[in-house]
């Protein structure tokens, strides 16, 4: 039996990914094969086509990509599972993120161990589970773990109208902080319709050269240097890295220990790690009306190059999914 996929077989654009035909995937004692109803775009799946950084080729291959079929957020019904799977059956609607058990999810079919599937939220539809996993465990983790989050804490968070950002804004008043966005102009409704108690539009306004201070600042998207951040940073305040410019990274990764080190306010980088414990979580969350999916634009899986060409502009109101 064949299946259609994405399929990238060198480091390139968005052009070199091509639709073809693939082998159905074998099904392991361990893993779950779902039928795959929908799909969404993330950073990764732009790193995993472009392999760069450089040193992320150190994990997707060298020369060329390990993983051929790209697509990291699922949602989809299972078909079978293997003899060891305890936790799903035929039938079960499920969604997840396959980033960390070889990706895969641009395709129709794709077995996966169960522990990175969760059932999907009952009030979402798949194109909306899709559009879940890894943007809103990003949010999560980088808020929670790495952020440590609490109620009555000013959060602020610099690109609030992507996938991650707007996924941020929506956990953390689930914390019960305050939560101040910054975004452009067109997306300052959004912003608004997603919890944020004040919106900053960055076209008009420096948040950094107001007097407000901010006991955590999430960087989604931009390409501030460090140093603004930790202005506008309260004197126990952090500062996450979660997405933005490369030199943005670096500094955090480079200037950020020492930062921490030499003074009381802390710098970091964050990468987002997958777990079933956090999906429920979030699906909790969503089930309980608390969260809600924002979706920018729908493809077809033929469509994927023209989806991760848009992606790419950085300028998504939300999620971008891929109907399979």
């Amino acid at each position: 039996m064949f299946i259609k996929a994405i399929v990238s077989n060198k480091y390139g654009t968005p052009d070199t990914l091509e639709l073809k035909e693939v082998e159905n995937p074998n099904l392991k004692d361990n893993e779950v094969l779902v039928k795959i109803h929908a799909a969404s775009v993330n950073y990764g799946n732009l790193v995993l086509l472009k392999g760069e950084p450089f040193l992320a080729r150190l994990a997707f291959g060298l020369l060329k990509p390990k993983y051929s079929i790209p697509g990291g957020d699922i949602a989809g019904r299972v078909d079978s599972v293997g003899k060891d799977v305890k936790d799903f059956q035929p039938g079960d609607e499920v969604f997840g993120d396959l980033s960390r058990c070889g990706w895969g999810g641009f395709a129709e079919y794709v077995s996966v161990p169960e522990n990175v599937l969760a059932l999907k939220p009952v009030n979402l539809s798949f194109e909306e589970a899709a559009a879940v996993p890894m943007a809103a465990a990003t949010a999560l983790q980088s808020l929670r773990d790495k952020g440590k989050v609490q109620s009555g804490k000013k959060v602020l968070i610099y690109g609030a109208s992507g996938g991650v950002g707007n996924f941020a804004v929506q956990i953390a008043k689930t914390f019960g902080a305050e939560v101040t966005a910054v975004c452009s102009t067109r997306n300052i409704s959004l912003a608004k319709s997603s919890g944020a108690d004040f919106v900053i539009d960055y076209k008009k306004e420096d948040f950094a050269k107001l007097k407000e201070r901010y006991d955590l600042i999430l960087g989604v998207n931009g390409n501030n240097p460090i140093s603004v951040y930790k202005r506008a940073l309260n004197p126990h305040g952090i500062f996450v890295h979660v997405g933005g410019s490369g030199s943005q990274l670096f500094q955090a990764m480079l200037q950020g220990p020492w930062i921490s080190m030499t003074g009381s306010k802390r710098i970091g980088s964050f990468l987002q790690r997958s777990n079933q414990k956090d999906l429920v979580f979030i699906k909790a969350l969503i089930e309980a009306g608390k969260v809600k999916p924002v979706i920018d634009r729908s493809y077809k899986l033929s469509e994927v190059p023209e989806a991760l060409k848009y992606f790419e502009q950085g300028h998504s109101q939300g999620k971008v999914v891929i109907t399979v």
